[in-house]
């Protein structure tokens, strides 16, 4: 179900496939009705079938259901042309690609045309000058829904040509055709997206001319090339992608293109950290290959999502830039992948991921983030490492917000300091943390319900070092690079007699 449509959008059996167009107009298979439609006529139909059947419309966007979903159905039903309108990381692209499911699983149309022209109704003189010779015996070949969908990055340097043709002198010279002959022209991207779906990506990044040439197509119906005296009535789904602030911009965007998009959409970041943890365990590429099994325990899980939360709450941080979802992915991924370095220098049999796994994967946070003034004083690594601090406290007081850690506060305050190594293997660490009054009875909060009674050596020190993180995190302990996890406040031997007041001294 979740590639395929049901009733009109079924493809036609590879056996029954009429292969002229004399056998698509008898054929039993095909229904000529289907041609006679626009592309977004066809497209509401198998989107009302798809609702009707409580099919899912978009598999794999998550937070979308309530929001974002309902705004692009009434755009399709109201056959408009949209523009999604969000940060980077909020699955537009992938909500665009998605709009394929809509449109009939293949159609037929000419064969060798550039523009996948209607066998019904052609529109170029190419393809008319076809028929026009070879009536019924004409070619038909069959063109899938993937086909139909075309995409374009926008960036300053993208002409007019690419968007909707040029002159082709080769092809003139070769046909011994004049430069003022249609056949002439070489078609550009949105002519070839003709019955489909056209996507252009950060829609204000294009030149204004190349905006202008949207018009015709967008209101019009129709597309002019190089100033030939001639009309494309093109069957299109216009769609777009922007930033809001972009979009919204004098200068970014022109008006009247604006004025011309049916439907402005705005999608946004996940609500809730269970969201963001659905999309990235979906994205992230946690199962890897190898002989070694790679876990991250539910709770590290949640401090990798919840980084992304603190960091689009943070004043230091760029909020017009974003944060965006792939943060917490690449950041899943190089928690997996510094857990498996571990476990291949120690032989160990399974990667278990530690808190020192989170910090590891600095540089996977530190380039997802724009930092305001204040942000860039402080610098990313410094900002980055008090977002997982923030992250650790918040999952911390989740888990563990009811439990006895006075003894583990009591033990480093007489003096305990433990120092663990990020590479050392789980048994070595698991004997330092044996040593701290209290740390592994509360362990059992983190390991789940009958899980956490048979907790392996890795997973117990995966969850004793978050429980020394989430302490410091909340200020009940110290932590330092030279020194480790040590008692917040000065050991009384460590504390300074106050400097004696100098003696005045007369003449």
């Amino acid at each position: 179900m979740r590639g395929k449509m049901t009733g009109s959008a079924s493809s036609v059996p590879v056996q029954e496939r009429p292969s002229t167009l004399g056998a698509l107009k008898h054929a039993k298979s095909y229904d000529l009705a289907k041609l006679r439609r626009s592309v977004k006529d066809e497209m509401r139909e198998n989107l009302l079938r798809a609702l009707a059947a409580k099919q899912p419309l978009f598999p794999g966007v998550h937070g979308y259901d309530d929001t974002v979903v309902p705004q692009i159905i009434n755009a399709i039903l109201a056959r408009h042309n949209f523009v999604l309108l969000g940060l980077r990381g909020q699955a537009k692209s992938r909500i665009l690609r998605g709009l394929a499911r809509f449109l009939d699983e293949e159609i037929p149309v000419l064969e060798g045309c550039e523009i996948n022209d209607n066998p019904l109704r052609p529109i170029c003189r190419a393809c008319r000058e076809r028929l026009a010779a070879d009536g019924e015996d004409a070619p038909i070949a069959w063109l899938s829904r993937e086909q139909r969908y075309v995409e374009k990055l926008a960036t300053p340097d993208v002409t007019i040509a690419d968007i909707l043709g040029d002159v082709d002198p080769i092809r003139a010279a070769r046909g011994g055709r004049d430069l003022s002959d249609e056949l002439t022209i070489h078609y550009g991207l949105l002519p070839r997206a003709n019955r489909g779906i056209f996507a252009i990506n950060e829609l204000p990044d294009l030149a204004g001319k190349i905006q202008v040439g949207l018009f015709n197509i967008m209101q019009e119906g129709d597309v002019q090339i190089k100033g030939y005296p001639l009309r494309l009535p093109l069957d299109v789904l216009l769609v777009f992608t922007a930033n809001p602030e972009d979009y919204t911009a004098r200068g970014k965007i022109i008006t009247p293109l604006k004025d011309r998009v049916g439907a402005e959409i705005r999608t946004h970041y996940p609500a809730t950290v269970e969201e963001g943890m659905a999309i990235t365990a979906q994205e992230a590429w946690t199962s890897r290959d190898g002989s070694r099994q790679a876990e991250v325990p539910g709770y590290l899980r949640e401090v990798i999502e919840e980084i992304a939360f603190q960091a689009r709450n943070d004043k230091r941080v760029d909020h017009r830039s974003g944060v965006s979802q792939r943060l917490p992915i690449t950041s899943l991924e190089s928690v997996v992948s510094n857990a498996e370095q571990r476990a291949a220098r120690n032989s160990e049999p399974s990667a278990i991921a530690r808190i020192a796994d989170v910090y590891a994967a600095l540089p996977a946070i530190t380039g997802k983030i724009e930092l305001e003034y204040e942000g860039e004083l402080r610098g990313a690594d410094t900002v980055a490492r008090e977002l997982i601090r923030a992250a650790v406290g918040k999952v911390f007081t989740k888990y563990l917000a009811g439990a006895n850690v006075q003894p583990v506060i009591q033990w480093f305050e007489n003096g305990g300091e433990l120092k663990l190594q990020e590479m050392s293997p789980a048994r070595e660490a698991l004997r330092q943390l044996e040593e701290i009054e209290g740390l592994l009875e509360n362990t059992a909060r983190l390991g789940g319900d009958e899980s956490s009674k048979r907790m392996s050596a890795g997973q117990t020190v995966s969850a004793g070092e978050f429980i020394l993180e989430g302490l410091w995190a909340h200020r009940r302990i110290g932590r330092s690079e030279e020194r480790g996890y040590h008692a917040e406040k000065p050991r009384p031997t460590e504390q300074r007699e106050p400097p004696a007041r100098p003696k005045r001294q007369f003449n």
